[in-house]
């Protein structure tokens, strides 16, 4: 979202319009992203105060992919959460537990509230036998004055403590993507992910099958393009020359 749909506080130019095309010929769409910190509701109302009409269907992000992991692995089981808000509410509505001792999940999510200390319990709750789960493996953005660490700092920590690797659900795992086409009901030839990011946006899309479009509104510059094995199908400065016929056409031919 943050590099496709805005950037920070601001609507990125052709975001609202393509939005709005999307409702208007019904084409089902899902915004996906790695934060794990919101609500859906809070996405939601964003994205009203910019312009954007969406309701919560239209949300879905690694907190809710990270919870139906969870309750298929092992239903109505007990997680200690490193994390927030949307995270903490997609496991209670999946019948999760948060505990504080004996969890079968130690769960790492974006967040501000957790300390140190809390980090070092996570650590003897998986030396204990607990699972290590990641809701994404988001990098820090290296800026100064940014007040949130990316989750993958945090997981460093608790793994280089324990020995034991996380498993990340978010993106570009297959676990997320997977889950996001089955929501919206599309076949695997059917689905296209627009996003910022090589790293995961598109070479989870690669993986899965999935057309490509790549923005440069957001973290991937043109220029970065060929440090990489795998190329986008299209590449396009924003959503604002985006252009919805011609692709739809095109992608119909496939």
């Amino acid at each position: 979202m943050d590099g496709v749909i805005y950037s920070g506080e601001e609507l990125i130019p052709g975001a609202d319009s393509f939005i709005k095309e999307l409702q208007k010929r019904e084409i089902p769409f899902l915004f996906m992203t790695n934060n794990s910190q919101r609500t859906r509701r809070d996405v939601v109302s964003k994205l009203k105060g910019l312009g954007i009409d969406a309701v919560e269907d239209n949300v879905f992000n690694s907190a809710i992919a990270t919870s139906i992991f969870l309750e298929r692995q092992k239903p109505n089981g007990t997680a200690f959460v490193l994390g927030e808000g949307g995270l903490l509410t997609s496991l209670h509505k999946r019948g999760y537990s948060l505990v504080r001792s004996n969890p079968d999940f130690v769960v790492v999510g974006e967040g501000l509230n957790f300390t140190l200390e809390m980090v070092r319990q996570a650590v003897d709750m998986v030396l204990d036998g607990a699972k290590l789960v990641a809701t994404n493996l988001d990098p820090s953005p290296k800026k100064a004055g940014w007040n949130n660490l990316g989750i993958r700092a945090v997981v460093a920590m608790i793994e280089e403590a324990t020995g034991y690797e996380a498993f990340s659900v978010g993106k570009p795992s297959p676990v997320m993507m997977r889950e996001a086409r089955k929501k919206i009901g599309l076949s695997t030839s059917e689905t296209t992910i627009i996003g910022d990011t090589m790293k995961t946006d598109i070479i989870g899309g690669i993986q899965m099958g999935y057309k490509t479009i790549l923005t440069l509104a957001g973290v991937t510059k043109k220029e970065d393009i060929p440090k990489y094995a795998y190329s986008p199908d299209l590449v396009i400065k924003n959503l604002s020359e985006f252009n919805l016929d011609k692709y739809l056409e095109e992608h119909q031919k496939d």
